[in-house]
């Protein structure tokens, strides 16, 4: 006489439809009910006897999931557990304070999930930087305004930084300078710099009235005017147009160097330009 028997089957925590079978093993029932035991933990060994009384079954079935633990490259495994947490234990992984998973420790797994873990890190280090050296700076009234000499190139000095550094799967995601402290004092680097104002360069005498021409219309003659309108001197320089054809060779602005130096200084700018086309009054 071959009697039912009855199994209930529960696959991944989920209950499933069971039924009546005829007996053999409970790798048999269950392939006569359909569940596909490949690879599957069961809760019973598939070759026990289906008693007569029936049973309950439960199948944890294999799946293929992708691992990506930090900056470490990724995994794949092949497991039965049924969610991320167990996952975690199966492969003796722990979660610092400060790390991050996803999806959580209590989503189930399915077949071709990826788990994805943030690892974060942070760590205190002592680095050694280089102390550039300080300048200090030597008037010398024996080289031209605006020459500089160096006399001597200093010696870097060395310091010890204190950072405390984060990192994100590996690499370095903040950086926090906690403090630091000089190990070696720097040698100065000593600049000489040049304070004598250049002679007034000679004035040809074939552009000096001319000069003196533009002068008078611009400014009526006043070597030495600012009325505050942007424009300086006896030719009316802008600032810009006088610091970019030399004249603080001569003086900061146009109204405080001489007439000889503003005209040198003008020179240069008819003579870049082709003519006398920057001044609104000709000569």
């Amino acid at each position: 006489l071959d009697r039912g028997r009855q199994v209930k089957v529960k696959v991944d925590g989920q209950d499933r439809d069971g039924g009546w079978v005829h007996g053999g093993s409970v790798g048999q029932a269950l392939a006569q009910l359909g569940v596909d035991t490949t690879g599957a933990q069961l809760s019973e060994s598939a070759d026990r006897p289906v008693p007569v009384g029936g049973m309950s079954v439960e199948v944890k079935s294999l799946k293929t999931i992708t691992l990506f633990d930090g900056g470490n490259a990724p995994q794949q495994l092949r497991t039965t557990v049924l969610t991320v947490g167990e996952l975690l234990k199966s492969q003796n992984l722990s979660i610092g304070a400060d790390d991050s998973i996803d999806p959580g420790a209590d989503v189930k797994i399915t077949n071709g999930a990826e788990i994805h873990i943030s690892r974060t890190g942070v760590s205190v280090i002592n680095q050694t930087e280089p102390v550039d050296p300080p300048v200090q700076t030597v008037n010398d009234d024996t080289m031209t305004k605006g020459q500089q000499k160096v006399d001597d190139p200093g010696v870097a000095g060395e310091k010890i930084v204190t950072y405390r550094i984060t990192q994100k799967n590996g690499k370095e995601s903040a950086r926090e300078k906690l403090g630091e402290k000089v190990t070696k004092d720097a040698k100065p680097k000593i600049l000489r710099k040049g304070t004598k104002v250049p002679d007034s360069p000679p004035v040809d005498p074939n552009d000096a009235g001319a000069w003196d021409r533009i002068a008078k219309c611009e400014s009526g003659g006043n070597w030495a005017i600012n009325t505050g309108n942007g424009y300086y001197g006896g030719l009316q320089f802008s600032q810009g147009t006088w610091n970019s054809n030399g004249g603080q060779e001569f003086a900061p602005r146009a109204d405080q160097a001489t007439r000889e130096q503003q005209i040198a200084v003008a020179t240069r700018v008819r003579d870049r330009s082709g003519g006398y086309g920057a001044w609104g009054c000709k000569p």
